[in-house]
Parts: structure tokens; sequence; C-alpha cells
């Protein structure tokens, strides 16, 4: 019986990969200042990309850990995917064997001090890349496989704006009584968990962390939307069907 892989320093990895995240948008927000670049302050770091690298490297050597072929795995090149909706969309992660799409992850993070728009931006986004990629599955644009493993990978920064309650402004209707006076981080969580029970994404993480001068912290709100939940639902797809394979 095969067993997934899971590293004895995997927690040392995920609080090098906050660290580089929290270094590489610092850097970006630098650079874009001090080259007096139009697309200043935040939002470079926003545009800058690139944040989120070494949790990316981080899933890539637990599938490899855990039997998937280096070829099969796509982070830095190859990574469109064809819709229903649109002509295509580029992931963040993929593993491919042959004409199986086996997984596909997106990964977000947002920073303040904005975040009522951004957050509409990021679940507007979301759904409408698990109803593209979905209805195409659902049309045959993959071929007849079984259905493909996706996860939904999402950084917060926490902090008092992304904590403080948020009014909800409904003149017509009534807002569903979890929104009422939540916070974004709690939006976020809800959000996430709505998308596994709709069965959106197979998968969520949901991690919020904070930075100082002086410490980096990170936290996960919810035990469900943790690393450790993600990686072991992506593993067991991954494992199930590499095994399958070579049976």
């Amino acid at each position: 019986m095969n067993l997934i892989q899971i590293p004895t320093n995997l927690e040392d990895k995920i609080k090098e990969a906050v660290k580089y995240f929290w270094a590489t948008r610092n850097e970006q927000i630098k650079r874009q200042n001090t080259h007096g670049s139009k697309d200043q302050g935040n939002r470079g770091a926003v545009t800058g990309g690139k944040q989120l690298d070494e949790f990316v490297h981080l899933i890539c050597e637990l599938l490899i850990l855990n039997g998937v072929p280096k070829e099969c795995i796509f982070s830095n090149h190859d990574l469109e995917l064809p819709g229903y909706f649109r002509p295509n969309k580029k992931w963040d992660l993929l593993v491919v064997d042959g004409n199986e799409l086996v997984i596909a992850i997106e990964f977000k993070s947002q920073v303040g001090p904005s975040f009522g728009n951004n957050f509409n931006n990021r679940t507007e986004e979301a759904m409408g890349t698990a109803l593209d990629i979905w209805t195409a599955y659902r049309e045959g644009v993959f071929g007849s496989q079984k259905a493909p493993w996706l996860g939904y990978f999402m950084i917060l920064e926490n902090c008092k704006k992304s904590n403080d309650p948020v009014y909800v402004r409904s003149p017509h209707f009534k807002v569903l009584n979890e929104f009422v006076n939540a916070s974004y981080k709690k939006r976020y969580e809800i959000f996430c968990n709505k998308l596994l029970l709709e069965r959106q994404y197979s998968a969520a993480c949901f991690i919020t962390t904070s930075y100082s001068d002086e410490d980096i912290t990170y936290g996960f709100p919810d035990k469900h939307l943790s690393f450790e939940e993600f990686t072991i639902s992506m593993l067991t797809s991954a494992l199930a069907h590499f095994l399958k394979r070579r049976h």
C-alpha cells in the first residue's frame, strides 16, 4: 500500500514560502518606487506577480516526492487550458499525463489597503474560472477522461482592515446571515468553503499572514482550508491516477 509522503520539515517550508511572499512583494514595491514607474506603491506588488512562486515550488516538490513524473508537472510554461466561454485560461500549476488533465491549481493573494473591489474581483474570477473549465469538461473539450482535481490557493494579509466588520448594503433584499458584519477575512473563509460545498474546486487553501519589521506570522482560520488538508486531497488524487496508470 502506498502512503502519502510528507517531508518532516514541511512547516519550515511553509514558513519560508510565506517569508518569500513578503520579501518579493516588498522588493517589487521598492523597485517600482525607485524607478518612478506609474505603476507605483501597493499596486506595483499586485501587478508584479511572483510572490507565490515558493508555494508553487513547494507543491511541485510534494508531487515529485509522491511519484508524479517531473515531465507531467507544468509551473513555468505551457500553462494554458482551453475553456468553453473563452478560448483558453492560464493556470499557475498543471499536472498533465499524456492527453489527460490530472491537476490544475490557481494561486491568488490579496494585501491591503484596498480590500473591497479586490475581494469582488477575486471571487468573480474564481467562480468564472470554475464555471468555464467544468463546462468545457462537460462538453468534451478534454476528451473522455476522469474529472480533474482543481485547487484554489489564497493568501490574505491579516491586518485591521481585513479583520474589521464590513457593512453590507442591500436596499431591496436581505443578504445571507453569514455575510452580515463579516470581515473580509471571514468573507474569504466563507467563499472558499462554499467553493467546496458547490464542488467548484476539489480543495481550497486559505492562509492569512501579517508582516512587520520585527515579525512575520501566518495561520489558517479554518482547519478544513489548511495547507495540510489541501495537499492531502491533491496527493491522494495524484496517487490514485498514477498508480492506476502503472497497473
